[in-house]
């Protein structure tokens, strides 16, 4: 069913659009778009692994809240802006501004309907940069619309204790995290079998990159053959079923604090006479 890993009662797209407009209290309720990618994640793990996290964590997250906090997931986007693997098939890329468009007008929607708290949890580590655009766009348009752009990985977790030092310095991509949790999220879609080991050469510039990441741009293909970007071998379901659970508990918490959240709400007509102007007025609430 399309709820996916959501409690069906926490999925927006089940409620008619008489019972949206009967809700209470939309104003703190609590909407969540997880954005996710089609991608290639090497030939151990399938190509939705950012959507699935993404969309999985958000379920389990969903599933632990307290009855009394409103909050729902909306249907996952399952495309991003994936250029960097766009040399290995499977990869389904949207550009930039057909992604910042896309969010742009969800978030309309969410708006029009009359709930004024939208959090985005990002799965993609190539596109927070347009998550942070549109929040802004729909905030300048909307003085009282608080849109958090996040990342899956953001809040507090345990993947940490199981990963090597080489692994937290220079995995980026189908590495042993990331492994993991698909591993308790979708274990039919994993062959481990097909799993190696690939980290990018160290960027020696410890001014430019004091970790040894790279820090000029790059694609999946500058690496290697294989897609990988990490070491996924020591990953195990168990440690995934840790992993999940930590991230679970840590966003159903931050749903909650959003939920309760009061924050520098300013009147549709300033912010619209702003917009239309071409001139915002600056405060340090807002800065």
């Amino acid at each position: 069913m399309l709820h996916g890993y959501n409690p069906p009662h926490r999925y927006l797209p089940y409620l008619s659009w008489t019972e949206i407009v009967d809700l209470p209290d939309k104003e703190n309720t609590v909407i969540v778009l997880p954005t996710g990618a089609t991608e290639q994640h090497g030939p151990h793990l399938p190509c939705a692994v950012d959507t699935v996290i993404s969309a999985g964590v958000v379920g389990h997250a969903l599933a632990r809240l307290p009855a009394d906090v409103p909050a729902f997931a909306m249907a996952p986007i399952t495309y991003g802006k994936s250029e960097e693997h766009l040399h290995f098939p499977g990869t389904v890329t949207l550009s930039g501004e057909t992604l910042l468009a896309t969010m742009n007008e969800v978030g309309e929607s969410v708006y029009r309907a009359g709930f004024r708290k939208l959090l985005f949890v990002n799965g993609h580590g190539g596109q927070p940069q347009v998550m942070e655009m549109c929040a802004r766009e729909l905030r300048l348009r909307h003085g009282d619309f608080i849109v958090v752009p996040s990342f899956t990985w953001r809040v507090p977790h345990v993947a940490g204790k199981y990963l090597s030092d080489t692994e937290k310095k220079l995995a980026m991509h189908a590495g042993h995290a990331e492994t993991a949790l698909m591993l308790a999220l979708a274990p039919d879609t994993v062959h481990m079998e097909r799993a190696v080991v690939n980290y990018p050469p160290v960027f020696d510039s410890p001014l430019l990159s004091p970790d040894g990441r790279p820090a000029c741009a790059w694609s999946a293909r500058d690496f290697g053959p294989s897609g990988i970007i990490g070491d996924p071998l020591p990953a195990t379901a168990e440690q995934g079923h840790a992993i999940l659970d930590s991230l679970a508990v840590s966003w159903a918490a931050a749903i909650t604090e959003l939920h309760h959240l009061q924050w520098a709400a300013r009147s549709e007509t300033t912010w619209g006479r702003a917009h239309h102007t071409g001139h915002v007025e600056h405060s340090s609430a807002l800065a």
